[in-house]
């Protein structure tokens, strides 16, 4: 609550009863919204959500906003009271929030090996192999993998001061970004020639990639999703990512699975996926990977990254940085 001016009163300041700063709000619900008012004389109070007016009251008793008529995140819902020629005014900070994401338990299908030197960024299965981007400087690479047995079928290696990361295919060509470089490779999928570059403009870095039939969609570590022209490679818009907890930060390796983008989330105490909405931002799924892995682990740069949709069997592929194992998994909600 913030007190300007004016209307001071032995009752007390002006101040938010209901919603009180810090209140979650799940979108769509009604909230009721009550003041302490310092004085019952008043001229009129005008309530607002982030500027925006949307009841003016001449009395004290307590109004409603609908919820389902604002978006995601931290909102500022204001309350401005004119009384005999002065004004008072306070505040509540509200967090608009989707319901809880579905959480859903994994089941492996299959283990196969991985190359413990593929610091793992991008992920991509297509008829048996797969195509798979490294990072790290001087061991950063593109590469086409034999599923079963791990083998490095094509390689080409970034020049060394290049810090690869996220990669997909789309027709007979591989898009692969780095770090922060701010910039992204165009590479022939079956020759791995160098075609063309391209520049990040909004986003300052480069995480994870996909692609959903008609567009990119790019990550850079942050709360947003970007989305690239499938010609030009330009940022077009971005979307920021929300669940029951409000904004999800560390949004890391990307793959595109039957209209929703699936995402690593970069933390080192933790694998963790999301399923999210890329038309809302909502987070509609949560996978926790807590014991999949069962090789040795450093406390930083082992964590989990890497996921691809294996389409003729419906399953995920999923890895790690350096880790020795791949997983076949398939997911089942709780």
């Amino acid at each position: 609550m913030l007190f300007i001016a004016g209307c001071k009163s032995q009752k007390g300041k002006l101040e938010f009863v209901t919603p009180t700063t810090g209140s979650k709000v799940l979108k769509g619900e009604k909230v009721q919204v009550k003041l302490n008012f310092p004085d019952a004389t008043l001229d009129s109070v005008v309530y607002a959500i982030d500027g925006e007016v949307f009841e003016t009251k001449t009395d004290t008793s307590s109004v409603l906003f609908d919820s389902n008529n604002i978006g995601y995140g931290s909102k500022r819902l204001s309350a401005k009271i004119y009384a005999a020629g002065k004004e008072d005014m306070a505040y509540s900070e509200l967090l608009i929030v989707p319901p809880a994401p579905k959480t859903y338990a994994f089941e492996v299908i299959n283990t196969f090996p991985h190359d413990s030197t593929a610091f793992t960024q991008g992920l991509y299965y297509d008829n048996g192999v797969l195509y798979e981007s490294t990072g790290m400087q001087g061991r950063s690479s593109l590469r086409k993998v034999d599923l079963k047995t791990g083998k490095v079928l094509l390689k080409h290696d970034l020049d060394g001061n290049s810090f690869g990361e996220g990669m997909t295919v789309v027709g007979d060509k591989i898009y692969m970004l780095t770090w922060e470089d701010m910039k992204g490779f165009v590479f022939d999928k079956a020759s791995f020639k160098q075609l063309n570059t391209f520049a990040y403009q909004e986003s300052k870095e480069g995480w994870g990639l996909t692609h959903d039939g008609s567009r990119f969609i790019k990550s850079d570590g942050s709360n947003k999703l970007y989305f690239l022209d499938p010609v030009t490679l330009k940022e077009t818009g971005s979307i920021v990512i929300y669940d029951d907890n409000g904004t999800v930060d560390a949004i890391n390796e990307l793959e595109f699975i039957d209209g929703k983008v699936y995402a690593n989330l970069y933390h080192a105490d933790r694998d963790e996926m999301i399923i999210i909405d890329p038309n809302t931002g909502i987070v509609e799924g949560k996978v926790n990977f807590v014991g999949l892995y069962d090789g040795k682990r450093a406390s930083t740069g082992n964590e989990m990254n890497g996921v691809a949709y294996k389409t003729d069997s419906k399953t995920l592929l999923v890895t790690g940085k350096d880790w020795t194992k791949l997983y076949e998994i398939r997911l089942n909600e709780r």
